[in-house]
């Protein structure tokens, strides 16, 4: 049957053309989309090969059969459109735009946090003198309980007490940042 059909076609037969697209375009389709993993990459080079059938239609000199040919086709067109870079060329436009997107969202989450920080900072600052120095030099300065207390010459459980009263505090004054944070996902 198909060396019908390939005779038909050397002799330009549309008809035949058709029947051969007809007859092998899914497998040539699904053998393209197994090696690329992408549907629209397959759907080009399934035409392709087809467009390329025609197009040579006269001087085609097959020594198996239709099917290898167009199969082995499919190896070829994958194998060149990689080697090109066309892939490359073809996805950059959507590939770019991903990275502009991540640049201006990481810009965007830094200013957030900067705001973030500001707005800690000043909740910082409405507690009591004391408070607020024992809470900085815990958080701020990363020194020990036991460190504060000798530096500051009051009892660790004092130091101990103000961090606590301190958190108790800012988590009150600042509860509406942490749901903030937690709805734009920087928890």
């Amino acid at each position: 049957m198909s060396e019908t059909l390939l005779s038909s076609l050397q002799r330009g037969s549309h008809q035949a053309m058709e029947e051969i697209y007809q007859i092998y375009w899914e497998g040539i389709f699904d053998a393209a989309l197994r090696k690329t993993g992408d549907e629209a990459l397959a759907q080009d080079i399934t035409q392709e090969i087809f467009i390329s059938l025609w197009e040579n239609h006269k001087t085609i000199n097959l020594s198996g059969s239709l099917g290898a040919y167009l199969h082995g086709a499919v190896k070829y067109k994958v194998i060149n459109y990689f080697r090109s870079g066309s892939l490359k060329e073809q996805h950059q436009p959507a590939l770019t735009a991903l990275m502009d997107e991540q640049h201006s969202a990481a810009a965007d989450d830094k200013l957030l946090l900067k705001e973030l920080h500001l707005e800690v900072d000043a909740a910082i600052a409405l507690l009591p003198e004391k408070m607020q120095q024992v809470f900085s030099m815990s958080r701020k300065q990363e020194k020990s309980i036991k460190e504060i207390a000798s530096e500051l010459d009051i009892s660790v459980q004092t130091v101990k007490n103000q961090i606590s009263a301190a958190l108790k505090l800012l988590k009150k004054s600042l509860s509406y940042i942490l749901l903030i944070a937690t709805l734009i996902g920087l928890t």
